[in-house]
């Protein structure tokens, strides 16, 4: 006998008072500084638009601004983003068009979601507002959670986004992230909001488009995008208490030396639980470094080969992101910075 598949809910409006708690649940109520919104003209971010400017109408809410990327690539670009300034004019909000004039001659999604997030906390920057606020849906969350689990991401990369983080001197709100975009668009449709559709969204050469295909026979089966991002809730959970606690581990096992460089307690830093000990080793390599990429499994790899060599007491020396790890035979791991001659071998 087959076992019954859950049935997903029609998409349905979704009432002011959801969209009130959304904005409130991410810090969009603070009235301190200004919200830059993100607007594309797609019905995630129209409805943000919307929804954001009938709610920032109550008295002690904050200014909205409004910005709109023209990356160049479709002819009809700029008449949309044009559209968008209309609209935010009519809603009482001012509105700015960024243009992407530096652009590679091919260009791929990265480097455009890279352009236009550079684009977005320059313009706010410059117009004073210290928050952006993006329409990132429970769909773009639950893609986001499969893609960096098919590219090996660690329990950070799974945690996926969060309703609020930091893009420099920027705080980046995701008040959607609850919302499945059906019902995003459902409220267009209910409410009579225009918006338009990007052809790139159903380009199946991109990675994004591939995987919210692939979410289709995932929901069938029970694992939809609610499911996901109830997933991702529960790792950046989990993760904000490890991270705690390899504070405390770090502060006890990591010191500077008055040479330069770091050493750390190789011996304790073991004894703690694996994931723990390697946080403490990321931190102590990323410290005054934060933006340093460092591969995972090329981590996991060098704690794994150090531990070995302090099982048989022998030194052992790596290099990793730009410092070199020294194991002393007292048990001592001494990161220094590799010299610039060696990086990148």
């Amino acid at each position: 006998m087959t076992a019954p598949r859950t049935r997903r809910p029609a998409a349905a409006d979704i009432p002011d008072a959801a969209f009130a708690a959304a904005f409130a649940a991410c810090g969009c109520a603070d009235a301190g500084s200004a919200i830059l919104l993100a607007v594309s003209g797609g019905p995630d971010s129209m409805v943000l638009l919307q929804a954001a400017a009938s709610w920032a109408r109550e008295p002690g809410r904050p200014l909205l601004l409004v910005a709109t990327i023209d990356h160049g690539l479709r002819p009809e670009a700029r008449r949309e983003a044009e559209a968008v300034g209309a609209l935010a004019a009519s809603l009482g909000l001012g509105h700015a068009i960024l243009t992407w004039d530096e652009r590679p001659g091919r260009v791929s999604q990265e480097a455009a979601r890279d352009a236009r997030y550079r684009l977005l906390r320059d313009h706010a920057r410059a117009i004073g507002a210290r928050r952006l606020a993006t329409a990132h849906t429970a769909d773009d969350q639950a893609e986001t959670l499969l893609m960096r689990m098919a590219s090996g991401s660690g329990l950070a990369g799974l945690a996926g986004m969060a309703p609020e983080s930091a893009r420099g001197d920027i705080l980046h709100l995701r008040p959607f992230l609850g919302f499945a975009k059906a019902d995003l668009v459902a409220t267009c449709r209910a409410r009579g909001w225009a918006f338009v559709e990007d052809p790139s969204n159903a380009e199946p050469r991109f990675a994004r488009v591939r995987w919210r295909r692939l979410m289709l026979p995932l929901a069938a089966e029970g694992l939809d995008a609610r499911r996901l991002g109830r997933l991702a809730e529960r790792l950046r959970r989990a993760d904000r208490a490890l991270e705690a606690a390899a504070s405390v581990a770090e502060a006890r096992l990591v010191a500077s030396r008055p040479e330069g460089g770091l050493s750390i307690a190789f011996g304790d830093l073991l004894a703690e639980p694996e994931e723990i000990a390697l946080r403490v080793l990321l931190r102590a390599l990323q410290r005054g470094r934060p933006d340093v990429p460092i591969r995972l499994d090329r981590a996991e790899t060098a704690l794994a080969a150090l531990a070995a060599a302090h099982r048989e007491g022998r030194r052992a020396r790596r290099s990793l992101a730009g410092s070199v790890l020294t194991l002393t035979r007292e048990g001592m791991l001494v990161l220094d910075a590799e010299p610039s001659r060696n990086r990148g071998r």
